[in-house]
């Protein structure tokens, strides 16, 4: 073996874009009710526009099957992730509702694609049995280099007191860098199973899909309001946001491999009724709380309990066929945004007339989820994809 390259193998790939999203899309979500609201004067109907018009593409994600007929799947995933630090770098030179959306667009458009092959790459190129831990080793990776990313936040805005359009220049501009060093770097890899180039939808999957649109729709309450009630009701300025961040990403950093390897001794089912458990509780805490404190403990909570959702991933590898990964990652990812298209317009909507009604329905959507928890099997594999309903 070339000792030389021999660091160039597909799990190193994949933990080196793992770090390349934080610097960008985490700067983007960190600054972005801050600036939002200093810069650009939105209300919260405003930023529900936004986060609808972000997740346009989410819901677009299925097409990315149909661009596999032109380009393989790891160049395509890293022109993605050039346009996801493109859109980041020039957001702050555009603060107004309609350069705003633009730049999302362009910015979200490549993180969605980018998500949808990562996802598609890692079910092929990790086998089961070390893809819980690999997941979660992923999501510790990129934990560290959101820790590194808000550390330098925190630094640029409150001791060198950057404005806003150098500080997303600034971080968008180092993933850019990464990502190109990363086209010239690393070989094309080779997958074992020739991927179906057409979309494919599964009666079998059935319980994959429910459990995935109902993961994309709570996501939408932590992503678009958990944040966005920090800064309206409690008042925390840029860099207390970046902190709260630094403190999320620390809990990732510590435990994500770990939770990666619970998943993988105790199964998707348990770990999935743990996680929506634990979420009724922390979406029923922000329709009530009243303390600044308090209601950065739930978001941290909020948070650590991502890290569990892998599990709905690496049920869908045990259930389904190795042909399928690249299509139903596409199919999966617009099922996801179904709700996030509506949901935060929608429901910024209800945040003027209520701001706890929208963490109640929140509270109500994780009762969903943990109910269709409770329908995979012990050891889910072909021909065992639920207990109940299998409509293969």
């Amino acid at each position: 073996m070339n000792h030389a390259a021999s660091w160039k193998t597909p799990q190193n790939f994949l933990l080196i874009i793992s770090i390349v999203v934080p610097i960008a899309f985490s700067s983007w979500m960190a600054l972005l009710n801050n600036f939002v609201i200093e810069k650009a004067n939105f209300d919260g109907s405003d930023i529900g526009l936004l986060q609808s018009v972000r997740e346009i593409p989410g819901f677009l994600a299925f097409s990315a099957v149909f661009l596999l007929l032109f380009i393989r799947e790891q160049r395509f995933m890293l022109l993605s992730l050039a346009a996801l630090t493109l859109g980041t770098a020039i957001t702050g030179f555009f603060p107004s509702l309609l350069g705003l959306l633009l730049t999302t667009l362009l910015m979200s458009t490549g993180f969605h694609y980018f998500e949808t092959l990562k996802q598609s790459l890692s079910l092929q190129w990790l086998s089961k049995d070390e893809a819980p831990e690999m997941l979660g080793k992923m999501i510790s990776v990129g934990a560290l280099a959101s820790l590194v990313t808000y550390a330098a936040l925190w630094f640029c805005l409150e001791v060198l007191s950057l404005e806003f359009k150098w500080v997303y220049l600034i971080f968008g501009g180092i993933g850019l860098v990464l990502v190109s060093w990363m086209m010239l770097a690393f070989p094309q890899f080779q997958t074992d199973v020739q991927q179906n180039k057409k979309l494919v939808l599964r009666k079998r999957y059935w319980l994959y899909y429910a459990l995935t649109f109902m993961s994309g729709a709570r996501r939408q309450i932590f992503t678009v309001f958990a944040g966005f009630l920090m800064v309206e009701k409690f008042g925390y300025s840029a860099a207390d946001v970046t902190v709260l961040f630094l403190i999320n990403y620390l809990f990732n950093f510590l435990f994500a491999k770990r939770i990666g390897r619970f998943i993988g001794q105790v199964g998707e089912r348990k770990a999935l009724m743990f996680e929506y458990t634990g979420l009724i509780i922390v979406f029923a805490g922000y329709a009530v709380v009243e303390t600044a404190q308090w209601a950065a403990l739930l978001y941290v909570i909020d948070h650590l309990f991502f890290a569990l959702a892998l599990a709905i991933k690496t049920y869908f590898q045990k259930i389904a066929d190795p042909a399928d990964m690249a299509s139903t990652a596409g199919v999966a990812f617009t099922i996801n945004h179904i709700a996030a298209v509506f949901i935060p317009v929608t429901f910024g909507l209800i945040w003027l007339v209520s701001p706890a009604a929208v963490f109640y329905i929140g509270a109500g959507m994780a009762l969903i989820s943990f109910l269709l928890s409770l329908n995979i099997p012990k050891l889910p594999q072909q021909g065992n994809e639920v207990r109940i309903l299998n409509w293969s």
